[in-house]
């Protein structure tokens, strides 16, 4: 009977801590929206992958306020985050950081780390398809392991750590498009679209005046930190795993069905645990205790797409990666 009870206890803490945390994800959200306007697709996608504990990659034309996203978004999770600008140039230590030589008072020389913008809690990458794939490397390497390695020395990254990459869709020449194994390291793919008109409107009104809306506080690294361990605590009922499994599985070649002719290579092990965990962010988000299989269909296509290649055959039909998923989701929707 003890143990039951101790179960009970621990369901009730569960649920008292959701509660309190999506109250606070919920404000964070509300204080997003006051400074990007238009933009709450993105937004709730950007937070869930945070939740999540990943990092995404923001694909969008110029001017489209991603750089904007970064900033308030540190702001209002009150983390430090920093931006690097990808050039051809930039070279892995301007974004890691490098050993010096020091020299004391007393002549005895030794060698000195001076830390790299990497070492932030939200870095913004921005046009990251515009560096060196050495650079590139380094960052998503960063990225998977949460430290890096300078001449034999190991130094972890600050928690909690999430990169937001932006890449511009239409400027391709000059640019380093990431590796598939390399966009695996991203949780999700967001698209960033142009705003609609009442939203566009407000953007003119909001942006052009003598003051601006300026972004608040609303969380912190600790309540964020907390909140994602509390994701992974949220129970997922067997309906919605099978859900995610049939979904991933469905996106990879099998020469026993229809989507061999269309599918090149689809979504690893990754992909499932990414969705997973992304659920369940939703669902906490939304200040639900458990995710739906309506979470597993809104993620699936940017969660999916980034981990997938069409056939020759497909491209030549005219077919695309979002087009084919929605195809896979009838199957489970």
């Amino acid at each position: 009977m003890a143990s039951a009870d101790g179960v009970e206890k621990l369901e009730d803490a569960i649920v008292r801590s959701a509660e309190q945390v999506a109250g606070q994800i919920r404000a964070a959200k509300e204080a997003i929206s006051t400074v990007i306007f238009g933009q709450d697709r993105v937004i709730e996608n950007t937070l869930v992958t945070i939740l999540s504990g990943g990092h995404a990659l923001l694909i969008g034309v110029p001017g489209l306020a991603k750089t904007k996203l970064v900033e308030t978004l540190g702001i209002t999770l009150g983390l430090d985050a920093k931006r690097i600008q990808f050039t051809p140039d930039l070279m892995p230590s301007d974004i890691l950081g490098a050993e010096v030589l020091d020299e004391s008072n007393s002549g005895k020389r030794s060698f000195r780390f001076i830390a790299g913008p990497v070492f932030a809690q939200l870095l913004m990458a921005d046009e990251i398809n515009r560096a060196s794939p050495r650079t590139q490397s380094a960052l998503l390497q960063a990225m998977q392991e949460q430290h890096i390695t300078v001449a034999g020395a190991r130094h972890d990254l600050p928690k909690p750590f999430h990169v937001l990459a932006t890449q511009n869709p239409l400027e391709q020449e000059g640019t380093y498009p990431l590796p598939e194994a390399q966009l695996d390291r991203f949780l999700m793919e967001i698209d960033v679209d142009y705003p609609d008109r009442d939203a566009e409107r407000r953007i003119l009104f909001e942006t052009t005046g003598a003051e601006q809306t300026l972004a608040k506080a609303s969380m912190n690294a600790e309540i964020l930190i907390a909140a994602q361990r509390l994701v992974r605590r949220l129970p997922v009922g067997d309906s919605v795993v099978e859900a995610i499994l049939s979904l991933v599985r469905a996106a990879r070649p099998n020469p026993d069905a229809d989507s061999e002719k269309l599918i090149a290579w689809g979504p690893g092990p990754r992909a499932s645990q990414s969705l997973m965990l992304a659920v369940r962010a939703r669902a906490l988000l939304d200040g639900r205790l458990a995710p739906s299989i309506d979470d597993v269909l809104d993620l699936a296509e940017p969660v999916l797409k980034h981990r997938m290649a069409l056939t020759f055959s497909a491209r030549a039909e005219g077919r695309t990666i979002p087009d084919v998923i929605k195809q896979l989701k009838t199957r489970i929707g």
